[in-house]
């Protein structure tokens, strides 16, 4: 057999088990996977001492184009992810101005993707108030599903969705076969305590950590939980913050709901110290939590309730992360390019986790959840070769010179991570070696089918 590339003696990582294997990659997929494969290939790697985990998925990242790409971009986010070994993500409809709504600005996002993206990219569509008719057009362009905010979006083309927007979107998303995606904040909760808090003159890293209790998360999960159950509905619910969010999800689970959840590495490794500690850099929202609320997340990662992280990916110019007013800054985290190595670091080597179980929460439950697979989310004859040959022996220490955001600045700058992604591969091609990215744009559309 002649492969186009064969990959030897790596310890490939699937979700179930470890494997002390060769791998061979024809015609962008996996062909073989076997002791001592037999065979030539155009290219062979000797990976002796490295692990082969599946590609990443991040289905929670702001690429920000069109319109905003002074913020950030397909070419430098994916050239980002695909530094930190993920292979394929799912853009969100906003911060690209106009937000994915409509057929147009999907076409638009569409055109920049195409032309920029370094890896495989679907796309989220939105629901706002008053464009319930074009969820049609967005299912059938292949939207992995529609995302609503609870809460206000922070930026103005992107309205948060009243109850009856949700409940009527839902009901239309369930008719379509796609699932709904939503950030889950009590938006009357949160602007009151906000408005409160600067009407007195409160404007620090405190007062806002106060004007976004967990209870605001809990009553809009719980809110939107009902909602998804009368409809119908697939629901997923974006970031969670807290152990109890979790456990909501889990008790509709049980009860036989179609219904997921995501946390992501910031609130499984940073707390509401480190946002005074930080600063500006690590607003977000929800905001960050106490210790024991990250307790809590790792808790529900150990005992299968919490399967899924992503990165929320939400970057800003450097301006809008700077000032006293901490109401006023940017209330997003640019991260996605260190979502596996925090994983590797604090999952991996300091709570034990499994390599198997790793490969699950940044691959493969996404890939389940959202439609991706079987190509995508697995190292299996068949799938898609989307490969992270990893150096889990180094640790160093971030530095922002080694980010590819447009603009390097992340929480974890400082930080000393493990995991030195050390190539990437996506459908075979390789898109990143030894800290540089290749110059060959190969990231294509994935268009996601109906889930009936």
């Amino acid at each position: 057999m002649n492969y186009d590339l064969i990959i030897r003696n790596a310890t490939i990582v699937t979700e179930h088990e470890l494997l002390q294997a060769d791998i061979g990659i024809s015609d962008q997929q996996v062909l073989a996977i076997s002791p001592e494969l037999g065979g030539s290939a155009g290219e062979l790697i000797d990976a002796s001492g490295l692990h082969l985990l599946p590609g990443g998925i991040d289905p929670h990242v702001h690429c920000n184009e069109p319109g905003r790409t002074n913020w950030e971009g397909f070419a430098t986010a994916t050239a980002a992810l695909a530094a930190g070994g993920i292979t394929s993500c799912i853009d969100m409809p906003l911060n690209a101005h106009p937000p994915t709504c409509n057929a147009a600005a999907f076409n638009a996002k569409l055109a920049a993707l195409q032309a920029n993206a370094l890896i495989d990219v679907a796309l989220w569509g939105g629901l706002v108030p008053g464009n319930l008719d074009d969820l049609d057009e967005l299912a059938a362009l292949g939207v992995a599903g529609f995302k609503a905010f609870m809460s206000t979006s922070g930026t103005d083309d992107f309205v948060a969705a009243d109850d009856l927007t949700l409940y009527e979107g839902m009901q239309r998303a369930a008719q379509l076969g796609k699932i709904v995606a939503v950030h889950a904040e009590n938006d009357q909760m949160t602007s009151a305590l906000a408005r409160r808090a600067m009407s007195e003159g409160r404007r620090g890293v405190r007062d806002y950590l106060a004007s976004r209790p967990i209870v605001a998360e809990l009553e809009a999960i719980s809110r939107a939980i009902l909602l998804a159950s009368e409809t119908d509905c697939a629901l997923h619910i974006v970031h969670v913050s807290s152990g109890r969010g979790i456990a909501l999800v889990a008790e509709a689970q049980a009860r036989g709901l179609d219904i997921s959840c995501e946390t992501c590495p910031h609130y499984l490794i940073l707390t509401e110290d480190d946002v005074e500690r930080i600063g500006a850099l690590a607003k977000c929202a929800p905001p960050l939590r106490p210790a024991e609320q990250v307790e809590a997340l790792w808790a529900h990662v150990l005992n299968g309730s919490l399967s899924m992280v992503s990165s929320d990916h939400s970057p800003a110019p450097p301006d809008m992360k700077t000032g006293q007013d901490f109401f006023a800054i940017w209330g997003g985290i640019s991260g996605c390019q260190s979502t596996l190595s925090l994983m590797l670091t604090e999952g991996y080597s300091r709570r034990g986790i499994t390599l198997p179980h790793i490969a699950g929460l940044i691959a493969g439950s996404a890939a389940r959840r959202f439609g991706l697979r079987p190509a995508k989310g697995q190292i299996a004859i068949g799938a898609d070769a989307d490969l992270a040959l990893v150096d889990l022996g180094h640790e160093a220490e971030l530095n922002a010179a080694d980010l590819f955001y447009r603009h390097r600045q992340s929480p974890y700058v400082g930080m000393r991570l493990r995991g030195r992604v050390v190539r990437t591969f996506v459908r075979g091609a390789t898109v990143f070696r030894d800290g540089q990215v290749e110059p060959t744009r190969v990231g294509q559309y994935i268009s996601v089918g109906s889930r009936t």
